[in-house]
């Protein structure tokens, strides 16, 4: 005799409600100049929000794996970022852009990110390095290391200057006299008919004193108006420890706060970034190389306007 079906129970309790779409799901997101499309979660928000998949249940286990999964989604949220360019309301587009550094290796070391950036949308940026940077006694060195990584960078050696002045020694210990840098500064964004600057902020990135010296002699010739009519000035921001050095995460969390500019390499990008480093041999010491492997500021530069 053929048994009849076992008969299906009902689930007790109210059925469940089904959340709406979230309103933003599939739209175009646009951070920092970037543009980046929202990945859809399957099954909705309500899904996401619930803990399910399409249609039926998932168990997410432990605390561990929704720390995975959290870690993994920042990650290709991150990856997505860098595949786009980003823009900045401070650039100088078809302009004249200055890189002021302390010591030669500041430019790939700190800012890579927006010297390629700035060359990529037509600014022809220069560098002007304000030590030869010989704490260490190897000054002449170290100039042909700049011109090295410059090169890298895609900027020819005519528009790399080095400063080599007895009063502005490499010396982390030391302030640079800030009237005598910004006339140093000014005769050369007034030779070279630059339009934009970019140096360090007041904490200098790494609080050397002479990154923040850069700081002093540039915002007191903005704020006596000495610099020439329409000439602005970005500052690199200078971030925590944390942020410092979980690379290409920062990514994220950069693009949720407020700045004037930023500047986002591709991964292809970061690599010459680090090929412009490892021209500095005489500067990869064995913490540099942990520097190279985890810095943020070799993948993207956030600034602000003075």
């Amino acid at each position: 005799m053929a048994r009849a079906p076992f008969p299906r129970q009902r689930p007790s309790g109210p059925a469940p409600r089904r959340g709406r779409e979230s309103p933003g799901q599939g739209r175009t997101l646009w951070c920092g100049g970037t543009f980046v499309r929202r990945a859809a979660f399957p099954g909705g928000a309500a899904a996401a929000r619930d803990g399910r998949h399409g249609s039926g249940p998932v168990c997410w286990g432990t605390p561990a794996a929704l720390a995975a999964l959290l870690l993994l989604l920042l990650l290709g949220s991150a990856r997505r970022l860098r595949r786009g360019r980003a823009g900045s309301r401070g650039g100088a587009r078809g302009g004249r852009a200055l890189v002021l550094t302390a010591h030669p290796d500041d430019e790939a070391m700190f800012f890579a990110p927006a010297l390629l950036g700035l060359r990529s949308a037509g600014a022809a940026p220069a560098v002007l390095c304000c030590s030869a940077g010989n704490y260490y006694n190897q000054g002449e060195i170290r100039k042909k290391e700049l011109e090295q990584s410059c090169c890298v960078l895609g900027i020819p050696a005519s528009d790399v200057t080095v400063i080599d002045h007895r009063d502005l020694p490499d010396d982390p210990a030391v302030e640079w006299d800030t009237q005598l840098l910004a006339t140093l500064v000014l005769e050369h964004i007034e030779a070279k008919n630059i339009n934009l600057v970019v140096t360090f902020d007041a904490g200098g990135v790494s609080g050397h004193a002479n990154h923040i010296s850069l700081y002093k002699a540039v915002r007191y010739l903005h704020s006596e108006g000495k610099l020439p009519e329409g000439c602005r000035v970005l500052v690199l921001e200078s971030v925590n420890l944390f942020r410092k050095y979980i690379s290409f995460l920062d990514v994220l969390i950069s693009c949720l706060l407020p700045r004037d500019a930023l500047f986002i390499l591709t991964e292809e990008e970061t690599e010459q970034a680090k090929r412009a480093m490892r021209c500095h041999r005489t500067q990869l010491l064995w913490f540099r190389r942990l520097y190279l492997l985890s810095s943020r500021y070799l993948v993207l530069n956030s600034l602000r306007l003075l």
